[in-house]
């Protein structure tokens, strides 16, 4: 088994690298809970109801329950990694998933330029050695060329988005 080789997981006969599994298990596991959710009450147990006193005709709030502002969410994302904004799989344009999915094909890619080695020249992305980073171009409908949008994916399996050729990126998180 070659290096190239070992970097792919098959299920079902379908060979792909591991960071686009865990990507389809994440949109999966999304469509499914808001599919199992849909019926659910809106958490109303989060926030009280106003009870009324005969003395004072005003309602009154039993403060010992939480409200829905305080309360934790456990999908709740961190708002910035690596230093950077980050945003969900699922916010991603559709045409940045089929690239997604082609890099977990290992390709064939539309473009020459892509799964080129990605300098990191502007210093955005975390620093590391040369060849740790890779750039896809994420198709822009309308555009007459490859447009501004790219994914770029480090060896360690993390996935950066920009829509504006490299002068921004929000990590993609799962």
């Amino acid at each position: 088994m070659t290096k190239k080789q070992s970097q792919y997981i098959t299920i079902a006969g379908v060979r792909l690298k591991p960071v686009v599994w865990l990507a389809i298990v994440a949109v999966v596991a999304i469509v499914w809970a808001m599919q199992h959710n849909a019926g659910a009450p809106v958490s109303r147990a989060l926030t009280p109801s106003p009870t009324w006193t005969a003395a004072s005709a005003a309602p009154t709030v039993d403060a010992s329950q939480p409200t829905a502002a305080q309360a934790p969410t456990a999908t709740e994302a961190p708002a910035y990694l690596d230093g950077l904004p980050t945003m969900q799989l699922v916010e991603l344009p559709i045409q940045a998933l089929d690239v997604l999915e082609l890099i977990g094909r290992d390709g064939p890619f539309p473009y020459r330029q892509d799964d080129g080695v990605f300098q990191n020249r502007e210093g955005l992305l975390p620093a590391q050695s040369s060849g740790y980073y890779h750039e896809y171009t994420v198709e822009t409908p309308g555009a007459s060329d490859r447009g501004a949008r790219r994914i770029v994916t480090g060896s360690g399996g993390e996935i950066y988005y920009t829509d504006d050729h490299y002068a921004s990126f929000r990590r993609v998180i799962e």
